[in-house]
């Protein structure tokens, strides 16, 4: 027990150091919070508290309304001068935790942003870093599901909550999906300095800078002629139309090809990169039923919702720390090889065996045997994967 202890003091301490938004005594419960949540694989009120009882020879009552009111609104905690967790104000700090544990070598940052629902009462827009195939939520948006209110303003505000914690020199990729395309949102990404890497879809036109008319979107690639890239009109709307770099990989076994719009070079960029993109579905997944089950949540009040995934994104960051260092120093022959521009498409294996555990599970495990041998915990740093990179040869043929 004294050797626990002693661990629960430096995660607090770590988180405390971390977000300093947060006052002692909150830092303290969301620390106890998500080191429950770690070693007991849930989110679950009853079950989180429950474990924490029992391991810290307390009452369980007494817990469960320590972790309770984590979540609450200043109006509903008990006694005088408490206070609610601002969510928001973590946001930046979350961000820049995650920098600080980054590799010395690497000043590149790939974020996504995603919407997840959960059944019919909430929608969460989601920020989030990819990492190793999994992802960490920085900046979300817990909205009512099936709500008419417009996203545009949340986006924007999420990304500028965001801006203050990136260092100056970073290289920042914005990936999207089609369904988040707007003019808006590459023009606000842009003006950042970040860089916008957002799918659209086939329907509208395209005219290359040096062609005199507009085609089809569709007709940019095919399978006679399956990649193109270069400096485009984008759009012949004129409220819609931008002036961009338009990537293109078309591929048999899908029925859309991928069409991305970025401001890099289209000497420079490499479309192969918007296969990081999937790897929020696999976050989404870890905080779901792949993960800490918050598909079992039984809250209906956005707040409070989005205050446990405070506790989620601190426990994800945790150990995907953890489990992405261990990973590192693994052998390559016990990595999976990553495929050039799909993430989903089947192809025979270079490494000799696949990857047995995501970097996520591998984290949890690692702080499982750590607490089983009385040993001290582990906190890791993020060791990224080299972006994806497509073949040698990315031929320019507008058909």
């Amino acid at each position: 027990m004294p050797r626990l202890t002693e661990e629960l003091c430096e995660w607090t301490e770590q988180v405390s150091r971390k977000l300093p938004s947060l006052s002692s005594s909150q830092a303290k419960v969301l620390a106890l919070y998500s080191f429950g949540m770690v070693l007991t694989r849930c989110s679950g009120l009853n079950t989180v508290a429950v474990f924490l009882a029992m391991l810290l020879g307390k009452s369980e009552n007494t817990m469960r309304q320590q972790l309770r009111e984590f979540t609450y609104d200043q109006d509903d905690k008990r006694g005088i001068k408490r206070r609610e967790v601002a969510v928001e104000g973590c946001f930046a700090g979350l961000l820049s935790w995650v920098i600080s544990w980054w590799a010395d070598t690497e000043k590149r940052l790939a974020l996504v942003l995603d919407a997840t629902t959960f059944k019919d009462i909430f929608t969460v827009l989601a920020v989030s870093v990819v990492y190793r195939g999994c992802a960490i939520p920085v900046a979300w948006c817990v909205l009512p599901a099936g709500g008419k209110e417009a996203w545009k303003g949340h986006w924007l505000h999420l990304l500028d909550v965001l801006a203050t914690a990136i260092p100056t020199g970073w290289t920042v990729l914005v990936l999207a999906d089609r369904g988040l395309y707007a003019k808006w949102l590459y023009k606000a990404i842009v003006k950042k300095t970040w860089h916008p890497f957002l799918r659209i879809n086939v329907q509208g036109q395209v005219r290359p800078c040096d062609a005199a008319r507009f085609r089809p979107l569709a007709a940019i690639v095919s399978e006679k002629h399956p990649t193109w890239s270069g400096e485009v009109v984008c759009f012949k709307t004129p409220k819609a139309r931008l002036e961009t770099t338009l990537l293109a990989r078309f591929d048999p076994v899908y029925s859309d090809p991928w069409l991305v719009l970025t401001d890099l070079s289209p000497h420079w960029a490499d479309i192969a990169w918007y296969g990081m993109r999937s790897w929020i579905e696999a976050g989404f997944k870890d905080l779901k039923r792949g993960g800490w089950h918050w598909h079992q949540t039984r809250m209906t009040d956005t707040d409070r919702a989005a205050r446990l995934w405070l506790v989620m994104a601190v426990a994800t960051l945790w150990v995907l720390s953890v489990g992405g260092y261990a990973e590192a120093d693994l052998p390559p022959s016990s990595l999976p090889f990553l495929p050039p521009y799909f993430p989903y498409r089947c192809r025979p294996r270079r490494a000799s065996q696949p990857r047995l555990v995501s970097c996520f599970a591998r984290g949890i495990l690692i702080i499982l045997v750590a607490l089983i041998r009385n040993e001290s915990f582990p906190f890791g740093e993020f060791c990224p994967e080299p972006w994806p990179d497509s073949p040698p040869s990315f031929p320019k043929t507008y058909p």
